[in-house]
C-alpha cells in the first residue's frame, strides 16, 4: 500500500518488469468511462435528428458542437489538477458531473432541454477526467521505467477503445429493443462503475501533489528561475508548433460518429438471425464498433511487430514519424470513403460492409496518431504542466470538432456541396496538413526539461 505523495517504490529485484499492480484500476476506470461516452455518443447523431427533429445537418452541427466541449474543456481540468486539487481528486470529483450528465438524459432525454443540460453536464466530467487519466497513467511509473511508456500508453489506448467497441456494439442493440431511455440509462450505470473501480485502487496509487495545494498561501508557491522559465517556454512553443496542424485529423476522424453514420444509413445492412425480426443489426451506426475493434487489433500488431520492423530495418519509428504517418492514413481513408459515396450517387446500392475498408485504413492513422501523442506530450511536457499538456492534447481535438460544425454550417449556407465532394474536400485537406505537419516535425528538437516533481 502506497500512501499519497510518497516516493516511488523501489524496483524489484530481478525477474521481468510489470506495469505497476494499480495500472488496472486506471485502465479499467477508462474502459468504462469510454463505455459510457461512445455507448452515448453512437446514437446521438440519429437520436437528434430523428426522434428530436433536428434534421441531419443540424444533428451533426449540434453533436460536434459538444464534442467541441468535451475536448475543449480539458484545459480548465488540467489547470485545476496542475495547479489546486491534483491529478487524483480531480477526476475522482468530477466524475460525478459526469454521472449526473447520464443521469439526466435518462430522465429527461426526451426534450431538447434535457438533452442539452445532460450533454452539459457530461462535457464538464470529461473535461475533468481527460487530461488526468493519461497523465495519471504515467505518474505511476519510476523515472528509470520510461522504456514502459510506449506500452502503457498504448494499452491505455486499447482500453478505451475496448470500452468504446462493446458500447458500439450493445447500446443501439439496447436501443431497439427496450428504446432510448434504457440505451442512456445503460452508459450512466457504465460511468457510476468507472468511478468506483478508479476509487478502488486508492491505497496504492501515486499521487504526485499540486503546484499549489488548496492549504497552501499563494506566496509559499515556489518561483521559476529566468532560466527555468525560458526552458519551459521553449518547450511549450516546440509542443504547439507540432500540434498545430493536427485539429484537421480530428476533424476526419470524428465525423465516423455523424457523416460516415449517416452514408452507412444509405446502405443496405446487415441483419445476422431472422430477417423479419435479427437478432442484430449491422448499420451505420453499429459500423462504428468496427473502428473500436480495429484499433484494439492494430495496437498488438503496431507495438510487437511493425515497430520492432521498422527499428530492425534501420528507420526508428519516432514518435513523430508515427503521428506523421497517421495523417496521411487519414487523408486516404477519406479518399476512399468518398470513392464509396461517388459510386452511391451513381445510383448503386452497397453493402455497409464496404464501409470496413476506409475503417482499416483510419484506425491504423488513429493508433499511430493518438496514442502516440499521449505518449510524446506527457514525455515532452514540463515539471508540473503534465495535466495542462495533456489538456492542450484535447484541445486539438475540439478544434477538430469544431471544424467539422464550422464547415457544416458553412456549406449548408453557401457552397452546397454534397456526396462525395465533401468527403473529398476534407481528404485534400488532410494531405496538404500532414505535408505541414511533416515539414515541422523535421525541424523539432525532443528535449528533456529539468528533473522536477510532476
Amino acid at each position: 500500500m502506497t500512501p499519497p505523495n510518497a516516493p516511488w517504490p523501489a524496483p524489484s529485484a530481478g525477474g521481468r518488469e510489470h506495469f505497476p499492480p494499480q495500472i488496472k484500476f486506471i485502465v479499467g476506470n477508462e474502459a468504462c468511462e469510454r463505455f459510457s461516452y461512445y455507448g452515448l455518443a453512437g446514437i446521438l447523431v440519429n437520436y437528434m435528428a430523428k426522434q428530436l427533429g433536428m434534421g441531419d445537418s443540424h444533428a451533426t452541427e449540434v453533436y460536434h458542437l459538444f464534442g467541441t466541449a468535451v475536448y475543449f474543456l480539458p484545459l480548465v481540468g488540467g489547470w485545476l489538477a496542475d495547479r489546486w486539487l491534483g491529478r487524483y481528486w480531480t477526476i475522482l470529483s468530477i466524475s460525478l458531473f459526469y454521472c449526473l450528465g447520464h443521469g439526466t438524459l435518462f430522465l429527461f432525454g426526451d426534450t431538447r432541454a434535457g438533452v442539452y443540460a445532460g450533454l452539459t453536464l457530461i462535457a464538464i466530467g470529461a473535461g475533468g477526467i481527460k487530461p488526468n487519466v493519461s497523465a495519471f497513467v504515467g505518474d505511476q511509473f519510476r523515472p528509470d521505467q520510461e522504456h514502459l511508456l510506449t506500452k502503457v500508453f498504448a494499452w491505455f489506448y486499447w482500453s478505451v477503445n475496448l470500452g468504446a467497441a462493446a458500447a458500439f456494439l450493445i447500446i443501439p442493440t439496447v436501443r431497439d429493443h427496450y428504446g432510448y431511455k434504457w440505451a442512456f440509462g445503460i452508459p450512466g450505470i457504465f460511468m457510476g462503475l468507472a468511478t468506483i473501480v478508479f476509487y478502488i485502487g486508492t491505497p496504492d496509487y501515486i499521487r504526485k501533489p499540486p503546484a499549489r495545494p488548496l492549504n497552501q498561501v499563494p506566496s509559499a508557491a515556489p518561483a521559476l528561475s529566468p532560466l527555468e522559465k525560458s526552458q519551459r517556454m521553449r518547450i511549450l512553443a516546440g509542443i504547439l508548433m507540432i500540434f498545430s496542424p493536427i485539429p484537421v485529423f480530428w476533424a476526419l476522424y470524428n465525423q465516423v460518429n455523424s457523416t460516415w453514420v449517416l452514408q452507412g444509413g444509405q446502405m443496405i445492412p446487415i441483419r445476422v438471425g431472422n430477417v423479419e425480426n435479427p437478432l442484430f443489426i449491422i448499420d451505420g451506426e453499429t459500423m462504428q464498433s468496427t473502428g473500436a475493434f480495429l484499433v484494439m487489433i492494430w495496437v498488438p500488431i503496431m507495438t510487437m511487430w511493425i515497430y520492432p520492423m521498422w527499428e530492425g530495418l534501420g528507420w526508428r519509428p519516432s514518435p513523430l514519424r508515427r503521428m506523421g504517418a497517421g495523417m496521411l492514413l487519414a487523408a486516404l481513408s477519406f479518399i476512399v470513403v468518398g470513392g464509396i459515396q461517388t459510386v452511391m450517387d451513381h445510383g448503386v446500392k452497397l453493402s455497409v460492409l464496404w464501409q470496413g475498408v476506409p475503417y482499416i485504413i483510419l484506425e491504423a492513422g488513429e493508433v499511430l496518431l493518438s496514442a502516440t501523442a499521449l505518449e510524446f506530450a506527457f514525455e515532452q511536457a514540463p515539471a508540473g504542466m503534465k495535466s495542462v499538456v495533456m489538456s492542450w492534447w484535447y484541445l486539438v481535438n475540439a478544434l477538430g470538432q469544431f471544424l467539422i460544425a464550422a464547415f457544416t454550417k458553412l456549406n449548408d449556407d453557401f457552397v452546397h456541396a454534397t456526396g462525395a465532394w465533401t468527403f473529398f474536400f476534407y481528404a485534400g485537406l488532410m494531405f496538404l496538413c500532414s505535408g505541414i505537419f511533416i515539414w515541422l516535425a523535421t525541424r523539432y528538437r525532443y528535449q528533456q526539461p529539468a528533473a522536477a516533481p510532476a
